[in-house]
């Protein structure tokens, strides 16, 4: 499986791959996006089969991402680990067609409830 990590923080980008490595998906192939243009183009270009995406990036948000991947008809699963969580956010990403927010700091063990049934 493959699994697209997209975060314009290049630190975040590799605590959330340790942190999957952590949780016991590190065997998948983990791809990653420094912002939500090219979390966008890599979505569409490598058919990842998850992607992790921060909310507030340079070029497209991650709720942007997510929209723009629906408008062109991927159904590519898609989640947020982010920093902020607002009530809104959370209805506009379950309205966009979103799994799951996990709130930044997260645990292995977090990744673990929130992907193991996702990626079986």
């Amino acid at each position: 499986m493959k699994i697209l990590i997209a975060d314009d923080s290049r630190v975040m980008r590799q605590i959330v791959v340790r942190t999957l490595r952590q949780a016991g998906f590190g065997d998948h192939d983990l791809i990653e996006a420094s912002n939500g243009r090219e979390a966008f183009d890599m979505a569409k270009s490598e058919n990842p089969d998850l992607v992790l995406s921060d909310w507030n990036m340079p070029e497209m948000t991650g709720i942007e991402v997510l929209r723009q991947l629906r408008a062109s008809g991927s159904d590519v699963k898609f989640g947020f680990v982010t920093s902020e969580s607002t009530p809104e956010m959370k209805d506009q990403a379950q309205a966009a067609g979103a799994l799951f927010f996990i709130v930044k700091p997260f645990s292995a063990e977090r990744f673990d409830e929130v992907l193991a049934p996702i990626l079986g």
